[in-house]
C-alpha cells in the first residue's frame, strides 16, 4: 500500500444501498429538520471502555466542535443489553436530537429501534434491524473486506515464514454471537486459505472480545495442543488477538514462532512503539475517530437540514506494521 493510501485510512465513502426511499417504523424514518439552535446528540457505547470505543467518542465530540452548537453525551452500556434498553429509553426521555448506538446485542435491534420513535438514529459498529428486518442506517466498516484482508496478510506471512500446516494451528479468537465477528472470521479464513495455500487447522475460541479473556482462553488451547511448534493468531479486534498473542508467550513460544495480525493496531502497536520483538506481526489499522465523526455529521445533517440518513456509512481501512503505523496515524493506547 503507497503512503497515500495509509494517509487516507480514516477518509469515509459513503455507500447509497437503497432507493432513499423509507419504510414505516425503521429509524430515522421520520422527518426532521431543519433545526436552528443547540442539538444534542446521545452516543451509546457496548465496552466504552475500549480504547477504540474512547476513540470513536472523542471523534465525536471533536466533530461537535467542528460543526458547532452540538452537544454530545457518551453512556458506556459496557456488555449489558438490559442497560442499553433502560438507557435508550433515558436519552429519549431527555428529548435528544439524535441517537447513535453501538448496542451490545445485535438481538436488541428491534427494541432500540422502536423506542427511537421519531428521533434519529445510526447504528454504529454493529448494524440493528427493525422487527421487520428493516435495518437501521449504519455507521462502521464492512466486516467481511476486514477479516479478508488481515487473514490475506497472515497467510502471505505464513507463506514467507516457510512454515508446514503440519505442526501450525490457527488461533480465531472472537465473540462468537456478534454477527460482525462472524462475518470477520470468515473473511479471516478465506483471506488465510487463498494466501497461504495451505490448509491449517482453525481452532476457534470463544471470548467476550476483551484482552483477559481471550488470554485465559488461549492458555487452555495451549495445553491441548502440545505438539504445536508455530501459531498464527486473529480475532475479532485488537483485543482478542492481543489476549492470544501474550498467551503463547507466556506460555514458552518465542516471537518468532508467532504470526498475529491484530483489528485495529492501537494495541498491537504498543509492542512496535516499545521496539520489542512481538508476536503481534501486523494489524489493520481501524480509525475509531472517523467512524464517531461520521455519526455526528450524519445525524447533524438531518436535524438541521433534513438529509437523508445514509443507509450505509463505510470507513476504510490500512494494514500496518512496525515499520509504518506511525506514519499511518496509528494512536496507540
Amino acid at each position: 500500500m503507497s503512503i497515500g493510501a495509509i494517509g487516507m485510512a480514516a477518509v469515509l465513502a459513503l455507500a447509497g444501498c437503497s432507493t432513499g426511499k423509507s419504510t414505516g417504523g425503521s429509524a430515522g424514518s421520520a422527518a426532521a429538520g431543519p433545526k436552528s439552535g443547540s442539538i444534542t446528540i446521545a452516543y451509546l457505547q457496548k465496552q466504552g471502555d475500549q480504547q477504540y470505543f474512547i476513540d470513536e467518542a472523542n471523534g465525536a465530540k471533536a466533530e461537535a466542535a467542528k460543526l458547532g452548537n452540538v452537544k454530545i453525551v457518551t453512556v458506556d452500556l459496557g456488555t449489558d443489553s438490559n442497560k442499553a434498553i433502560s438507557d435508550m429509553s433515558t436519552e429519549v426521555g431527555q428529548k435528544v436530537d439524535g441517537i447513535a448506538i453501538v448496542v451490545p446485542d445485535q438481538k436488541i435491534g428491534p427494541q432500540i429501534i422502536q423506542a427511537a420513535g421519531g428521533i434519529p438514529l445510526v447504528s454504529s459498529d454493529d448494524p440493528i434491524s427493525d422487527g421487520s428486518g428493516n435495518p437501521a442506517p449504519f455507521v462502521g466498516f464492512d466486516s467481511v473486506q476486514m477479516g479478508t484482508e488481515v487473514g490475506t496478510k497472515a497467510g502471505d506471512l505464513f507463506k514467507t515464514a516457510g512454515w508446514t500446516a503440519a505442526d501450525t494451528r490457527v488461533i480465531a479468537a472472537y465473540q462468537q454471537g456478534l454477527s460482525d465477528c462472524q462475518q470477520r472470521e470468515q473473511g479471516e479464513e478465506a483471506g488465510f486459505a487463498a494466501a497461504a495455500g495451505a490448509s491449517v487447522p482453525v481452532i476457534k475460541v470463544g471470548t467476550d472480545n476483551s484482552v483477559v479473556d481471550a488470554q485465559n482462553k488461549t492458555g487452555a488451547v495451549i495445553t491441548a495442543n502440545q505438539g504445536v511448534k508455530h501459531w498464527v493468531v486473529w480475532g475479532c479486534n485488537d483485543e482478542s488477538e492481543t489476549g492470544a498473542v501474550t498467551a503463547l508467550q507466556n506460555g514458552g513460544f518465542a516471537p518468532a514462532d508467532i504470526i498475529g495480525v491484530g483489528l485495529g493496531a492501537y494495541l498491537t502497536c504498543k509492542d512496535w512503539t516499545a521496539k520489542k520483538d512481538s508476536g503481534n506481526k501486523a494489524a489493520l489499522f481501524i480509525d475509531g475517530h472517523s467512524v464517531g465523526a461520521a455519526a455526528v455529521d450524519a445525524l447533524v445533517a438531518k436535524i438541521r437540514n433534513g438529509t437523508p440518513l445514509p443507509p450505509k456509512t463505510i470507513a476504510k481501512t490500512a494494514l500496518v506494521d512496525a515499520t509504518s503505523f506511525v506514519q499511518a496515524g496509528v494512536q496507540c493506547s
